[in-house]
């Protein structure tokens, strides 16, 4: 991503440095997950060195939501690392950047360049920004079969000690299928040609619990003669001018913390009472959270809690080269609460009762062996809209983004209790056909 620091790669390379080992495979040597990475950059990103000129178009947009603040219009000239303009448009922030050679041309509408938004941008243009680091990974590869890898790290001190996942999966075709990071995530959907590449025209990510957003490639095409006027930089932009983000770590964070300020745990409805849970921030140039989302966590109700709380925290601005920068860092909590008014769950039997549409999950070919059966808790709010999937038996990840796809989809009755509405879980068994 060119906006900022490469805030992936950092975080997974600490990650994965004691977790991963391998070499190049010799001659002879069956395919590794690491080879799969490298082959599937080479064949999809669009911004590599030597890769053909081209303009893109894409719009951004919460599926089924058409009033959602989480859209955007962003349009791409590209020539070369060096050489392109990009323009992207939204509601709360607009940027027009122009790179040519070292010059900088900047214009930004907003003081904050949304997390979410630079997400998509990266999947956009380097679906696997940490490939240097993945490219090591020595696990053997299945032909024909989905492929995943699956690594933890630990955050936080104790006692609020927690572990935060790294997922990479890749269809049987070799390319990539979704990558999920603390701070990057992305499933790759309807891949066609371009060029000597095949690029991914629908990209997805589904940043919290009942919020589902689609980037849609409307145009890609070749770049024939671009005129030079179109990359010009006359006035180069200041460095302070633009927005840069870093990666910076929990024990830094807490003591640029202004004031003390402490998460108030309300009660839960459900879930365990005790527990920990990780939550990543991002922090515009002048310290102010302004946007949370959860990791890992024992609770997810705790989660919201200490999301929305953490929306009034500051930090003391921070800086690169002594100029002001947006910052990101995953915070981790112990929590202490107690359950009052349960959520009802539901048998499958009885969640399948209370569907007003319902779709079964398509399973890629090589997902996994047929007859195989597995449950996974969905999450439904009081008007029938699923929240989400959770993963309470630790369902492979193939057979989890197959099911999740397939509730977007879904919609239920409300489940009324003493006369109103009420959200609900439901205990869903599939099993791959």
């Amino acid at each position: 991503m060119t906006s900022g620091l490469n805030r992936s790669q950092l975080a997974l390379r600490v990650a994965l440095l004691f977790l991963l080992s391998g070499h190049a495979p010799l001659f002879g040597e069956s395919k590794t997950i690491g080879d799969l990475a490298r082959n599937s950059v080479q064949l999809s990103a669009l911004t590599l060195p030597g890769s053909t000129p081209f303009h893109l178009k894409a719009t951004i947009k919460e599926k089924d939501s058409p009033d959602s603040d989480y859209q955007a219009e962003v349009e791409e000239y590209w020539v070369a690392p060096n050489k392109w303009r990009r323009t992207i448009k939204s509601p709360e922030f607009t940027q027009l950047r122009i790179v040519n050679g070292d010059k900088v041309h900047e214009e930004n509408t907003g003081d904050y360049f949304p997390h979410w938004l630079r997400n998509f941008v990266t999947a956009m243009e380097n679906p696997l920004p940490m490939l240097e680091t993945v490219a090591t990974a020595s696990s053997p590869v299945r032909a024909g079969s989905t492929n995943c890898m699956r690594l933890s790290a630990t955050v936080g001190t104790p006692p609020a000690s927690n572990s935060v996942f790294y997922s990479i999966c890749f269809d049987k075709d070799e390319t990539l299928q979704f990558v999920g990071t603390p701070d990057y995530s992305a499933e790759f959907h309807d891949y066609k040609p371009f060029e000597m590449k095949r690029v991914a025209r629908l990209i997805s990510t589904d940043p919290e619990p009942g919020t589902h957003i689609e980037a849609h490639l409307t145009e890609l095409s070749k770049l024939n003669s671009p005129e030079d006027a179109m990359f010009a930089v006359g006035n180069p932009t200041p460095r302070e001018d633009q927005i840069g983000t870093i990666l910076i770590a929990e024990t830094a964070v807490r003591t640029m913390m202004i004031g003390s300020p402490e998460i108030h745990w309300p009660t839960a409805r459900d879930g365990k009472t005790k527990g920990v849970l990780s939550v990543l921030v991002s922090a515009d140039r002048s310290g102010k959270i302004r946007e949370t989302w959860g990791l890992n966590s024992d609770n997810p109700w705790m989660t919201d809690a200490a999301r929305k709380q953490l929306l009034e925290w500051k930090f003391r601005p921070a800086t690169t080269n002594g100029v002001p920068t947006q910052v990101e860092s995953i915070l981790t909590f112990a929590f202490d609460t107690k359950i009052e008014n349960p959520f009802p769950v539901l048998s499958d039997e009885e969640g399948r009762k209370q569907a007003a549409s319902f779709v079964e999950p398509t399973f890629r070919p090589g997902t996994a062996p047929s007859g195989t059966t597995f449950v996974v808790r969905i999450s439904v709010d009081e008007t029938g809209k699923v929240m989400g999937v959770v993963n309470t038996a630790n369902v492979p990840t193939p057979l989890l983004l197959a099911v999740n796809a397939a509730s977007h989809q879904w919609k239920f009755n409300p489940l009324i209790r003493d006369g109103k509405p009420t959200q609900f879980h439901a205990d869903m068994k599939f099993t791959v056909p």
